[in-house]
């Protein structure tokens, strides 16, 4: 009925083919139409025909009705538009802003629907092509360069066949460039291309490319000065670049033996911790994460950490959430691992009495890590052992005899407590088994 007359008003040419034109992109925002449209004979000849015309104000609305169609959740809709895409990646160079931004996001829905669409548009040059729009003066192009390409980041078949293809291209340069120029240049566009970076890495076996572009080096810069701007001169949406910021180089310091950044970046990180802990609290468990993998095989930052007087400030985040506990145990654990000078430290805050609530809490994985940290503050520190017993720890110990996962290390940690002061430590022993 309806939908039919529309594409006869389309197609029949006559003066008012604009007016069809755009009576057809209000009905296609019905999902119901877009379906009906797309059965009908011809219907995206005429469509593409128009996109291709040389009449500008024609081919801008006929462009219009195929964004509306790259909406659709139905993969056969997007199938339907297959003979489209090597128009879409042509007009990408064209003159008019507009139409480049359409086809832009028009791409990058299509992309998101359908394995057959992304398929075609490799061997079409779609990598090319983006890699010549990411060089555009223009921000809302940068913005939708960076959605159609993390949209094909995500595809399940990007590791084998999408990733390598940017990462042979001049794209992660550029990227990396526009994340670190955000603030001054396109938030929008950093924000999608930090995104970008971290799905390259997070399933790519091996980043020695962004690594040999400098990644970790101008990211970790990009965080101290974001942090210098905290909290006075934040600007709108900063945490909405920090949270892939972040995870882009925790995760290349967890995949590789680089030179960790110096400590001034775990002051920055501190700095977010308490700029962002009320109002975004999912950037703390990103901040921790990052303080984990800088933790985990450095001494150096263990010892940054501890000189530089920010262990009250970690120490606070203890009971910031379920994850937060977790994560703030595993860098005390971090810690604790580096020998005798670091857990005596640790000591020197009053830390076991913060780890006795933990003991009680009802998250199995919480109560591990804290028995894990126990663990290694009686192995170089036997005298804390007699302190936690002073404080009651024994019988917090006691309520996880029975905990499957947990009872192993309980039982160790309990034989340690009960010693008289002065015996030889079993713990080593024992707890180097289990640990």
């Amino acid at each position: 009925g309806q939908v039919l007359e529309l594409l006869r008003g389309v197609q029949r040419g006559s003066e008012d083919r604009k007016g069809w034109l755009s009576r057809l992109r209000w009905a296609l925002q019905n999902e119901d139409t877009q379906q009906k449209f797309v059965r009908l004979d011809g219907s995206i000849r005429t469509l593409t025909g128009l996109f291709t015309s040389s009449l500008a104000e024609l081919q801008l609305e006929a462009a219009r009705c195929l964004h509306e169609l790259s909406h659709s959740s139905v993969p056969a809709v997007a199938e339907a538009c297959l003979p489209v895409t090597s128009y879409l990646l042509t007009y990408l160079s064209g003159h008019s802003l507009e139409l480049t931004e359409l086809c832009l996001y028009t791409l990058g829905n299509l992309v998101v629907e359908s394995q057959a669409v992304r398929k075609q548009l490799l061997p079409q040059g779609i990598i090319p092509v983006l890699a010549s729009c990411i060089q555009s003066p223009h921000k809302a192009v940068l913005e939708g360069v960076g959605y159609v390409l993390s949209q094909l980041l995500q595809a399940k078949e990007a590791p084998t066949e999408i990733i390598p293809l940017v990462l042979d291209s001049a794209l992660p340069q550029h990227m990396l460039q526009l994340v670190c120029s955000g603030l001054k240049a396109a938030m929008g566009a950093a924000v999608e291309f930090a995104w970008c970076l971290h799905y390259i890495i997070c399933r790519h076996q091996d980043n020695e490319l962004l690594l040999a572009l400098g990644a970790v080096p101008a990211l970790a810069s990009l965080l101290l000065d974001l942090a210098a701007q905290m909290p006075q001169e934040a600007p709108e949406g900063l945490e909405l670049l920090l949270c892939p910021v972040l995870r882009c180089l925790s995760n290349l310091l967890a995949q590789t033996d680089c030179q960790a950044p110096d400590r001034r970046l775990l002051v920055a990180l501190f700095l977010i911790l308490q700029g962002f802990l009320q109002q975004h609290p999912f950037l703390v468990h990103e901040c921790l994460w990052l303080l984990n993998n800088l933790t985990a095989d450095d001494p150096c930052c263990c010892s940054a950490l501890l000189s530089l007087d920010l262990l009250p400030a970690l120490l606070q985040l203890l009971t910031c959430s379920q994850m937060g506990t977790v994560l703030v145990l595993t860098v005390l654990c971090n810690v604790a691992e580096k020998g005798q000078v670091q857990c005596q430290q640790l000591l020197q805050q009053p830390l076991l009495a913060q780890l006795l609530p933990l003991l009680t809490l009802p998250d199995p994985e919480a109560v591990g890590q804290c028995l894990e940290l126990l663990h290694l503050l009686f192995l170089h520190c036997p005298e804390a052992a007699a302190e936690f017993t002073r404080q009651g720890g024994h019988q917090a110990l006691e309520q996880h005899q029975s905990t499957p996962e947990l009872q192993e290390r309980a039982w160790a940690l309990l034989d340690v407590v009960r010693q008289p002061p002065g015996a030889p430590s079993a713990c080593q022993a024992t707890l180097a088994a289990s640990s």
